[in-house]
């Protein structure tokens, strides 16, 4: 399990419970100062340098990154640290779909992702594409938790309020003064949630507006979180489609991929009707949700991390002729300076 961030963890549990259930080994690496080895239960066990990965000599390495290593031993399996939120970059890109010549399998989370993936793979011909749904939810379809957020003794509806951290695209800089008036006048009872990388100084000011009516969170799981939820407000953080897979509705703030199935806003007076509306579960908004959520997700049983496993294990069984993955030179001397890894 290679991780660089705290999510990480969350992400590749249920994988790693399937695996040592099928009498499997399991090790952790940390990558960089942005992942906390405090949150490694106690059972996890570490590899702590590149030396030691290649003396364990993996069977598969996973890890929920855009990059990783190729000069460490095992397949690569790419196993996304989120969805498809339609971010673009600054040169009007989407980062979900660039091949970086890492990995040598994809597991993809459903339809709408896993048809781009497949064009990608005849295109390259040095990886595999299968879609197997994300194991990070299998638990959210197991119920295999009670979240700690649900107040039953609150009769008031929850709204969850996330954030991605990009300046250009978070609406936390946006809706301060918005946030800041639902949370003095208590109509909701409000959960806040950003992305780890948010400026500290942002997080500083939402956590200053907490009370009786809001609570900012901090976790490396979200799953319990977005459980407790009624309705989300959100931008273009990927998360807003873990939520929506619960089939319960998000508003968005300026979204850059809206569509039938959210209640996007541009006009921050308007937030707090679009939030009321959205509370009202209306029909054709449902229906909406339903249809998307059958193209980004379909699969409900719990089983991903099975499927995972099943595609990863094909894959070493049958050892197909892919092409050679492209040498990416700087990229590989950067990752080994990182790493302080210069064994060849």
């Amino acid at each position: 399990m290679y991780i660089s961030q705290n999510y990480s963890y969350a992400i590749l549990r249920p994988l790693q419970r399937e695996i040592l259930a099928h009498d499997g080994q399991v090790r952790w690496f940390l990558e960089g100062n942005d992942v906390n080895p405090d949150f490694l239960a106690p059972n996890e066990q570490t590899l702590t340098s590149i030396s030691e990965i290649e003396q364990w000599q993996p069977d598969a390495v996973f890890a929920p990154a855009n990059i990783i290593p190729t000069f460490i031993p095992g397949l690569k399996i790419a196993i996304f640290h989120g969805f498809d939120a339609g971010k673009l970059n600054s040169r009007g890109q989407n980062d979900h779909f660039k091949i970086r010549g890492c990995f040598d399998l994809y597991c993809t989370q459903g339809p709408n992702t896993t048809g781009p993936f497949q064009q990608l793979e005849k295109e390259h011909s040095f990886f595999k594409v299968i879609e197997t749904g994300w194991p990070t939810l299998d638990p959210f379809f197991n119920q295999v938790f009670e979240s700690p957020y649900i107040d039953a003794n609150d009769p008031r509806k929850t709204l969850l309020i996330c954030s991605t951290f990009s300046k250009r695209l978070s609406l936390a800089p946006k809706l301060y003064e918005q946030i800041k008036s639902f949370s003095e006048q208590g109509k909701w009872r409000i959960l806040m949630q950003f992305h780890p990388k948010m400026p500290s100084g942002l997080v500083a000011k939402y956590q200053a507006l907490e009370n009786n009516n809001l609570t900012f969170i901090e976790t490396d799981n979200v799953l319990p979180l977005l459980q407790a939820a009624d309705v989300m407000l959100c931008d273009t953080s990927s998360i807003l489609l873990m939520f929506i897979l619960q089939r319960k509705p998000v508003v968005t703030f300026c979204n850059q991929a809206p569509g039938k199935h959210l209640i996007d806003i541009t006009d921050p007076d308007k937030v707090e009707a679009a939030i009321d509306y959205a509370l009202t579960h209306p029909q054709p908004l449902m229906a909406e949700i339903n249809a998307f959520c059958q193209q980004l997700h379909p699969y409900q049983d719990g089983l991903s991390s099975q499927r995972v496993l099943a595609a990863t294990n094909e894959l070493i069984l049958t050892n197909p002729k892919l092409k050679a993955k492209p040498l990416n030179l700087i990229r590989n001397l950067k990752m080994r300076n990182k790493l302080n890894y210069w064994r060849w």
